[in-house]
């Protein structure tokens, strides 16, 4: 679905990342995830050291049924491992008619506000919300001003970063990916207020769950991982706990968003239906001749 989108930094260019993690042990590919139950708006997670996708998919329905019974729900997922982008793990929910909001921390690659080093992971975050006549509302930012695939994506490509997007070791600006990505780090976007949310996503993400934080992540000890070790939650709230007209209020601001000159309301490119009806996906060339490879590389 991301590659279709269009988010080409979070698809097939991660396809061998996914498989070098797997054969690095760093993965546990055959999990066995321990679902928690205990409590009527909570859903606990440990996901066994495996990937957190299958996880999200086989509790999307228990925690749907939480959210309509109390109003909202929280899931808690520890021991996880997430690459790639967020939005599609909660867009179901909005299509349902549910609100999701999801927090996901990763290893240390950005700096706080005033700080010389890395500290915090890019920790992204999502949104989604149904609205009346129109996709769901749905966004899915990192709290670092560029996403960590697109420093790999620039330095493989010999390309210049513009000024502001990271320090390198010694804490000093620099405009080269490699600097960065060898012990520099990536800057929080707004400043201090992005390191705040930077922080916020750490907090719902790693404390709440019990799962690492970023600076414990000990990934580098296993050649070829891409991946952290890390935790994930999920709010979803269902509207008509309190607004018996939640959709239509939504399409109201987001015409009014549209009126406004913005480029597009944030999700009407993510409806899944469109891309499903597609006959194919434009592919960078590199991405197909690895994907190639790898599909090669199986079958001998």
């Amino acid at each position: 679905m991301v590659e279709r989108e269009g988010s080409s930094h979070h698809g097939l260019v991660k396809l061998r990342d996914y498989v070098d993690t797997l054969n690095s042990g760093w993965v546990n590919g055959q999990n066995h995830p321990v679902v928690t139950d205990g409590h009527s708006a909570v859903l606990r997670v440990d996901a066994d050291n495996g990937f957190a996708q299958p996880v999200l998919e086989d509790v999307r329905d228990a925690l749907s049924r939480k959210a309509r019974s109390c109003g909202i729900a929280l899931l808690s997922i520890r021991n996880s491992h997430h690459y790639s982008a967020l939005w599609p793990d909660i867009l179901p929910y909005a299509r349902d008619g549910l609100l999701a909001f999801a927090f996901l921390n990763s290893r240390s690659r950005l700096a706080p506000f005033g700080g010389n080093s890395k500290l915090f992971g890019t920790n992204p975050m999502a949104f989604a919300c149904p609205r009346l006549g129109g996709p769901p509302v749905v966004w899915d930012q990192a709290s670092s001003i560029v996403s960590a695939m697109q420093l790999v994506r620039a330095e493989k490509q010999g390309e210049e970063l513009p000024e502001g997007i990271g320090i390198d070791r010694d804490g000093k600006p620099t405009t080269d990916p490699a600097r960065i990505l060898a012990g520099g780090a990536q800057l929080p976007f707004g400043a201090h207020k992005g390191s705040m949310i930077a922080l916020t996503v750490e907090i719902m993400a790693a404390a709440l769950t019990g799962a690492a934080f970023g600076f414990e992540d000990s990934s580098p000890n296993y050649p070829g991982a891409m991946t952290s070790n890390a935790g994930l939650s999920m709010i979803v709230i269902d509207p008509r706990a309190t607004s018996s007209a939640f959709e239509e209020r939504v399409s109201e601001l987001c015409a009014k968003l549209a009126a406004n000159g913005a480029a597009r309301v944030p999700g009407e490119t993510r409806d899944p239906e469109p891309f499903h009806n597609s006959e194919y996906v434009v592919v960078d060339d590199r991405d197909f001749q690895n994907a190639t490879r790898l599909a090669a590389r199986k079958g001998s």
